[in-house]
Parts: structure tokens; C-alpha cells; sequence
């Protein structure tokens, strides 16, 4: 588990403050929540967490219970299977897999397939330096927090 720099997490919030309220977002690889948890305090909708690790969903559903956070689930399953059986669709995505797994092109393809993106939806992707760009996505906006590369993508060409 590596949880996303603090520097990178405000870069990454800036960047999204105008999207954010009402937002549908998911929080693909979720860890310790953090990127959820922002997002949601920060006014998003709703927050689905999905991660593997039934000590860390354990830990993830005290936490919205301690912080009565009725705007947020966390669900126990693998991300890939998770997408594939979902029809949920989202405005903002955060995809922040554990690095070296090749994760990201099938997770970005999956999204796209399964109809996981609203129209104008955004991928928020982290990853090791150098990042894969999936193809088929514009990088709206990106930065570097040591080894770490941070990109926000959409389908749609960017601004």
C-alpha cells in the first residue's frame, strides 16, 4: 500500500474543485480511502471504494461510519471484476493501482467498455514514472511528485 503524496493529493483536488459537487466518483483502488475521503469532503454525491483487502474494507466501512458519511460505500472485490459487472457509471474516477502490474491500460479500457464514464468524465491516474498513457485518452492535466506521475485524463480532447 502506498497512499498518494500529500502534495500530489492537492495538486490533484485543485485541479478538480469545479467538478467536484454532486460528483459520482469511485475510487477504484481505494488503500486507505484517502482519495475518497477527499473527494466526499470536498462535496462529491456519492463515493463507491472498491479494494481487495478485507482488513482494509474492514478498516473503510469504521471510518464512514465514525464520520457518518452517508454519501460513501466501500466494497470488497477486485477491481478488474469489479468493472466488469458493474453498470454504474461515474463522473471521476481514481485509479491508483499498485505500481508495476500493468493495471491502468486494462482498467482505462474497461471503464470505456463497460460505460463506467459519464460524457466529459475524468480518470485521475497514478503511477510510477514513467506513466503509460492509455490510448485513446488526452491528458488534461499532469504532474510529478518524486517517482510518482499524476494524470488527469478524459476521452474527450483536452483544454
Amino acid at each position: 500500500m502506498r497512499p498518494t503524496p500529500d502534495r500530489a493529493r492537492e495538486t490533484l483536488f485543485n485541479w478538480l474543485q469545479p467538478y467536484l459537487p454532486g460528483a459520482r466518483c469511485l475510487d477504484l483502488f481505494a488503500g486507505t480511502g484517502a482519495l475518497g475521503f477527499e473527494a466526499a469532503s470536498r462535496g462529491a454525491g456519492q463515493v463507491i471504494m472498491i479494494e481487495r483487502d478485507g482488513r482494509l474494507i474492514n478498516q473503510l466501512r469504521e471510518q464512514i461510519l465514525l464520520f457518518r458519511a452517508k454519501n460513501i460505500t466501500a466494497e470488497q472485490g477486485e477491481a478488474l471484476a469489479w468493472l466488469q459487472a458493474t453498470r454504474k457509471s461515474f463522473d471521476i474516477v481514481f485509479l491508483d493501482p499498485p505500481f508495476g502490474q500493468g493495471l491502468i491500460p486494462g482498467c482505462c479500457d474497461l471503464l470505456i467498455k463497460q460505460g463506467c464514464l459519464h460524457r466529459g468524465g475524468m480518470v485521475y491516474v497514478e503511477s510510477e514514472r514513467p506513466a503509460p498513457q492509455p490510448g485513446g485518452w488526452s491528458i488534461k492535466k499532469q504532474t510529478t511528485a518524486g517517482q510518482v506521475q499524476c494524470m488527469l485524463l478524459t476521452t474527450e480532447s483536452a483544454d
